[in-house]
């Protein structure tokens, strides 16, 4: 048993001679159980042995004398127990709901326990309380004091800690915090004036702008407090960002006072003059207006000290998809905490930034990526030494009460999974707020893990101003509406105790209302100028210098062999990595897996650093990269990567959790915050990504547009149709294509080494510029290994570079003669390469698309302007005509087709499946596909398929 053990345990009621009693009735026990009083028996039965070495460290020293009765010492351990339960039940009784009544429970009763006031007044404190105060004497004063701490306006949820320490660290705070962390005179004053300030804000803007939608924060206004307070403690140990994670309710409020946007920013966001505008081309610009509603846009501020930035505060942008922007949040937070600028894996300096994410109440509980994020804790990948998170728990999800949404007893309850400490809080007593949050921040500080704050309010209007609640939660509103503000109740306490007097609270409310009124006016006459907002640009491709001279393309491959001495590989693998070798040489050619690891040592040979991650990414799913090797004796890890002398960056690769939601918002949110760095995730297979589709929905797709939010991030999809069926086949090209707008990503499905080689270094190249956007890519899995995806080390040297369009080597010579042009993407081009005669097809030409967005329009239309007499365009893919490029495809080739030409296609038909189940019958339908293609016809089991 250790010392918290021992803490927690019933012999820690006993001491020195008593404890030495019990202990000779153990030993009788053992020799004859029914020989000992049955407390004993039950005491044994359940604990085992007591211990013999606190004993002896005991025995010297004063200690209250328990008397041997045997009733009397089940009174102690009766005792003992309660004090246990009223921390671990003590929130049972807490007075955490501003609207309702105290509770009670019989856990925490003593009469429960078959003791009275006597029994415990009988008792020295310090037998059921270590470290008492030393006003508190006997065992009733102690359990008093102890209700009083536990069953207030904290309730303290720590009893599923695992970890011995921490329990006791965070019950000693719990029960000193009251003394220890009082707020001074000056401090309770500033917090009241802050209140007022949010009540004065959200007031002006529900009167002068009714019914519009704001999402107001009244009822959880100590919320804005409380994050000043986090951010006072954090700047104070040094820390120079702290990242902001919110949904919409209480945002504005969040964006005025802790991010300092101006009122007049906020107001003109609200004020809607009337437009003189009749073309709706004009609609871009107009004071206000943003790619966004007004209660989902982030902000930056800079604290600046001297004219220095001493730190950022920056709230992240986020959709109405609530809870998703957490793990963008524990991106940016990860991103500011690392140093990427030598070989390696990054260095982490959890001081340096910290996250705070506040959810909804009916969120926490019910969207699935906080519990992927909060699994992030303790992920050597993803940990950025603890999230402060902040429940705004107005009780109610839009008009569905508690009971419906959830299961638990509280909202917080998931977070007891990961280990997670949780304290309740009355949001209407902000003095326990301020206190929570300064239990939260220190055991952050010392423990490096995350925390929660369930601030316990209510919701003063409906889900948006424009609802009315009374018809779905009738006595809820009945009670809000007779119920004071957190600002009133504050200032009655505040002037009660003479801490501020009554003309220093009207002093408080008319500055704020003067400064509320003049931003009005300001706003008003900025109006009449005509503000104008910026308006995104389409922005051409970077012409990227991406090919490397073979010379140092054989020095970086040659160092990428180099183990560390006595490392012990694994004999298959270090064959089959010993052959990449010689491929450079004359007479061989690069295959993926290659062509891959020498894209990623010349990036990060330019000072570019680079961070990969995936379920499987160290190995990659397929078997082909092994950027980390595995000592067959130690287990150690290796990453030639890190130890090549060229490279001049951080190169960052871990295996994922099985999530795809959070880990792609974290690497997306890891890219913004981090602009110089090449970001990329890869699913384990091409749709896994649906389960993450929000972050590209909402963010990766339309980040830009909406927010300004620049991204670089590179996603892997592998993709291909190979018989493995429905859920293995199709990375749902489809989608991204139809999300492609305005450039806001590239879209591409390559099929050779050197291709990805060149995109990879192009995407890199574009890091921190304007050219800078997302790649989605098709990847391979059959290819990885397919020679005909290899590449001659020629296409990978100075000169060579990446090429949006290819025709295939041999075909197309004699223009004249071609009839059918056949465009196609991805794997099915090398299936079509397989599947050409030797002779007899200069009818036909194959031009492989390599990028399809933005798509080579020009590059196309050269060809088709080559072939003067062709008769057909067709397209031909592996997936289904409804999926797939050929939706996308279909009407931008009748623009660039000759007028002469039929534009048809040539693949699987409509279906609801991407694939079929049999592998047999896979197989059946690709070589019809690829026969149809190269023989002239277009029908598919006697449907015709052409357009």
């Amino acid at each position: 048993m250790n010392t918290d053990d021992w803490h927690d345990s019933p012999w820690s009621s006993y001491y020195g001679p008593n404890l030495g009693y019990v202990q000779e009735q153990y030993e009788q026990y053992l020799a004859d159980p029914d020989s000992v009083n049955s407390t004993f028996r039950e005491l044994f039965a359940t604990w085992g042995a007591p211990p013999a070495d606190f004993a002896n460290a005991a025995a010297g020293s004063k200690a209250p004398s328990v008397p041997n009765d045997p009733a009397a010492l089940k009174k102690v351990m009766e005792a003992h127990h309660l004090v246990l339960n009223i921390r671990r039940y003590g929130h049972l009784a807490a007075d955490i709901y501003p609207l309702d009544e105290k509770r009670t429970t019989a856990k925490i009763d003593p009469a429960t326990y078959g003791l009275t006031k006597q029994d415990l007044a009988a008792m020295p404190a310090s037998l059921i309380w270590e470290n008492a105060p030393l006003n508190i004497t006997n065992g009733l004063q102690a359990v008093e004091r102890l209700t009083e701490i536990y069953t207030n306006k904290t309730a303290y949820e720590f009893s599923h800690i695992q970890d011995e320490s921490e329990l006791h660290w965070l019950n000693q705070h719990a029960e000193t915090s009251a003394e220890s962390q009082v707020l001074t005179a000056a401090e309770r004053t500033e917090v009241l004036d802050r209140l007022i300030q949010v009540e004065q804000f959200e007031n002006y803007l529900h009167k002068t702008f009714a019914g519009q939608k704001r999402f107001s924060i009244e009822g959880v206004d100590m919320l804005v407090p409380a994050m000043d307070e986090i951010i006072r403690l954090s700047i104070q140990d040094g820390a120079e960002n702290i990242l902001v994670g919110m949904a919409h309710r209480g945002r504005l409020s969040v964006l005025a006072h802790v991010l300092k946007k101006p009122y007049a920013k906020i107001l003109g966001e609200f004020y809607h003059p009337p437009l003189d505008i009749t073309d709706p081309s004009e609609l871009d610009a107009n004071f206000g207006m943003s790619g966004d509603v007004k209660y989902h846009q982030g902000a930056v501020y800079n604290i600046t000290d001297s004219g220095e930035t001493k730190a950022t505060i920056t709230l992240a942008n986020n959709p109405s998809h609530l809870e998703v922007v957490d793990p963008v949040v524990e991106g940016f937070t990860r991103a500011a905490q690392e140093d990427r600028s030598q070989p390696g894996f990054p260095k982490q300096d959890v001081s340096k930034a910290i996250a705070i994410t506040v959810h909804g109440d009916a969120a926490f509980p019910g969207e699935g990526v906080v519990t992927e994020t909060l699994n992030f804790n303790n992920l050597r990948g993803y940990t950025n030494g603890g999230t402060i998170h902040i429940i705004t728990n107005n009780r109610i999800g839009f008009t569905t009460n508690s009971e419906d949404s959830r299961s638990t007893m509280y909202s917080s309850d998931v977070a007891k999974g990961f280990d997670i400490p949780i304290i309740h809080v009355n949001a209407d007593d902000p003095d326990a707020c301020i206190q929570a949050i300064r239990i939260a921040y220190e055991y952050r500080k010392q423990f490096k893990k995350d925390f929660v704050i369930d601030m316990i309010g209510y919701r003063r209007h409906g889900h948006n101003e424009g609802d009315d609640p009374e018809g779905t939660q009738p006595l809820v509103y009945s009670k809000v509406r007779k119920h004071p503000t957190v600002a009133a109740l504050y200032a009655n306490t505040l002037v009660s105790q003479k801490a501020v007097t009554e003309q220093q609270v009207a002093e408080m409310k008319r500055q704020s209302a003067n400064q509320l009124q003049q931003a009005y006016e300001q706003m008003r006459e900025e109006a009449a100028q005509g503000h104008h907002t910026h308006v995104p640009r389409m922005i051409s491709e970077l012409q990227a210098v991406t090919g490397v001279p073979l010379e140092r393309l054989n020095e970086i491959n040659q160092a990428l062999l180099n183990r560390p001495e006595g490392f012990t590989e694994y004999p298959k693998l270090a064959r089959i990595l010993q052959r990449r070798g010689t491929m450079l040489n004359e007479g061989e050619k690069v295959d993926w897996g290659l062509g891959e690891t020498l894209a990623f040592a010349t990036i990060l040979a330019d000072g570019t650093p680079i961070r990969l991650t995936g379920q499987d990414s160290e190995r990659g799913t397929f078997s082909h990269r092994h950027v980390i090797l595995n000592d067959q004796i130690t287990g150690e890890k290796f990453s030639p990567l890190h130890a090549i002398p060229q490279a001049k960056a951080s190169f960052a690769i871990h295996n994922s959790p099985l999530t795809e939601t959070a880990v792609l918002g974290f690497e997306y949110g890891y890219n913004v915050f981090s602009p110089e760095t090449l970001v990329m995730w890869e699913a384990q297979f091409g749709d896994f990504a649906n389960m993450a589709q929000s972050i590209f929905d909402q963010f990766i797709a339309a980040g830009e547009s909406k927010w300004g939010q620049k991204s670089n991030l590179v996603v892997l999809l592998p993709h291909g149709f190979e018989g493995q069926g429905p859920e293995h086949s199709s990375a749902r090209l489809e989608r991204y294509l139809q999300m492609c707008a305005e450039n806001n990503w590239t879209v591409a499905n390559l099929s050779s080494s050197a291709q990805y080689f060149h995109l990879l270094r192009r995407q890199a190249a574009q890091l921190g510029t304007e050219h800078a956007r997302p790649l989605i890519l098709m990847t391979p899995k059959s290819l990885l290994r397919n020679p005909r995806a290899a590449s001659p080390a020629a296409a990978f040297g100075e000169g060579s570079s990446f090429q949006p369009i290819v025709a295939q080597p041999g075909l197309g010579a004699e223009e004249k003669e071609v009839k059918r042009i056949v465009l196609c993407s991805g794997r099915i081009a090398l299936d079509l390469e397989e599947a050409l005669p030797a002779e007899g097809t200069e009818w036909l030409h194959i031009i492989r698309v390599e990028q399809l967005y933005p798509l080579p329009q020009n590059e196309i239309k050269a060809v088709f302007d080559r072939y003067k007499n062709v008769e057909e365009i067709v397209w031909v893919q592996e997936e289904p005509k409804n999926m797939g490029a050929w939706t996308y495809m279909e009407p931008r080739l009748r623009e660039l087709a000759p007028k002469k030409a039929a534009v048809r296609y040539i693949g699987r038909p409509d279906r609801s499946s991407p694939a079929v189940g049999s592998a047999d019958e896979h197989s059946v339908e690709q070589k019809w596909i690829i026969n149809t293609a190269l023989n002239g016809e277009a029908y598919v089991k006697g449907v015709k398929a052409n357009v």
